[in-house]
């Protein structure tokens, strides 16, 4: 349970991380959005089954799909952005 929870924390600090050094890069921010998404997700999963609940899964869920449609929107806007501007 510690080693799951340390792996979390760490895919938390690599998202931060990344998003605080590469401000140019969105396709790069978009990613360790995701990670930062991921470790929240961990967080739900272990606690729930730690608790006997199966609320933390159902949030897990929701957030799989929040993440899934974050990244959708995020990578179309940089489709139509260098489809305007030629440059990403």
């Amino acid at each position: 349970m510690i080693i799951a929870i340390l792996l979390s924390v760490t895919l938390f600090i690599i998202g931060i991380s990344g998003i605080l050094l590469s401000r140019k890069n969105t396709i790069l921010i978009i990613m360790c959005l995701e990670l930062l998404l991921l470790a929240c997700n961990l967080n739900y999963i272990l606690f729930s089954i730690y608790l006997d609940d199966i609320i933390g899964q159902i949030f897990a869920l929701l957030i799989l799909s929040v993440g899934a449609s974050e990244s959708a929107i995020g990578l179309a806007l940089i489709i139509t952005y260098y489809r305007t501007y030629k440059y990403v």
